[in-house]
């Protein structure tokens, strides 16, 4: 498989990654890679590094219009990266219409809004694909993280899925430690994989995003479940080999404390923390001011639009019950107002300037 060079070795029990550094490509020619290896002397030997990719090309300029390139300029800079978790394209418009300007596919809610079912590993690739180029699609410079589970396989199904979500648009995935038949990682009885199976799974997903043709500035996120499992000790511990082998962000699922999630941060510096806030769940509801104080770097809220979503309709349908009518529940949103939520205006404005004349009047 392409991309398999950028790797030292191929052995299956490596108990360690083993990477070399990635030359840098055409398209960043003006960085000089001596000169960066210079600029990094604390850089662990053997580690996975791509010079292209190196935060400090990130620091400066515009943001991009590629939501990755977005995303890592994003990572770079001041100030926390706030990312609501999105459940369908109705969820998805209400937050870039809110003014967020980063959305998560959530694979709970994915699972849920998709196929009416629990996040017990029941939603397939292709329906997580399918859900992410419709999101990536409503503003494509909007970075969108997206839950990639365990990458559905062993190292070339991982790999195919860092392919696809590339393909489709997304701008980051994580990819986690939890066995193949999973679950959210907030409920209990969850089990993980070996260290060893967990690190094939990021240097698969490394090698597919480093194999793509003119270079991806898709970032991959390490994600391990061990907390609850193993401790915090190995948790961190994995998060450090994630990074080795080329996770650009580290998210611990189910941080219980602020001082586990401040002294997390610490132990994973300089990769960026990913914390994870769900109400109810194994962390404390950290605001994004909080969240951003004890350090993390992009805080994710899973079920903040599904949980909404089952709040307001089951409470519509319970009106529509009683009394007959959906005239309360519509709190006086008509048609036409629903669908300019769904971006009817731009719709209509791109059939009048191709010269089109059926939504003159709507």
């Amino acid at each position: 498989m392409p991309g398999l060079e950028l790797f030292g070795s191929s052995a299956p029990n490596m108990p360690a990654p083993t990477v070399v550094e990635v030359p840098v490509s055409s398209s960043a020619s003006s960085i000089n890679s001596v000169e960066m290896d210079q600029d990094e002397p604390s850089r662990k030997p053997g580690a996975y590094y791509n010079a292209r990719l190196d935060p400090k090309n990130f620091l400066e300029g515009p943001l991009s219009l590629n939501p990755a390139t977005r995303l890592r300029q994003m990572l770079a800079r001041p100030g926390i990266v706030v990312a609501p978790g999105i459940c369908d394209g109705i969820s998805a418009r209400c937050a870039l219409e809110a003014g967020f300007e980063c959305l998560y596919q959530s694979g709970a809610a994915t699972t849920a809004s998709r196929l009416g079912m629990p996040d017990l590993a029941i939603a397939t690739l292709n329906d997580f694909v399918e859900a992410g180029a419709m999101h990536a699609s409503l503003d494509p410079t909007v970075p969108v993280i997206a839950d990639a589970d365990t990458g559905f396989g062993g190292p070339a199904m991982v790999a195919r899925t860092v392919t696809k979500y590339i393909r489709a648009g997304l701008a980051a995935c994580h990819i986690e430690d939890q066995v193949q038949t999973k679950r959210c990682g907030h409920l209990m009885g969850k089990q993980v994989v070996s260290r060893e199976e967990f690190i094939t799974r990021i240097r698969a997903a490394v090698i597919a995003r480093d194999s793509v043709p003119g270079g991806s500035d898709f970032v991959v996120i390490g994600r391990t479940d061990s907390a609850q499992v193993l401790g915090m000790e190995e948790a961190v511990t994995r998060l450090k080999l994630a990074a080795d082998a080329g996770a650009d962000v580290c998210f611990i699922e189910g941080v219980k404390t602020a001082e586990l999630l401040t002294s997390t941060v610490a132990a994973l510096a300089p990769k960026p923390v990913l914390v994870n806030v769900i109400s109810g769940g194994l962390t404390p509801s950290f605001t994004c001011q909080e969240a951003e104080a004890l350090g993390a770097k992009i805080i994710i809220f899973s079920l903040v639009s599904c949980v909404a979503a089952v709040h307001g309709i089951r409470a519509a349908m319970r009106s529509l019950k009683k009394t007959g009518t959906d005239f309360s529940s519509a709190q006086g949103m008509d048609p036409k107002a629903f669908f300019e939520v769904m971006g009817l205006n731009e719709v209509v404005t791109l059939d009048a300037r191709a010269g089109g004349k059926a939504f003159e009047v709507v």
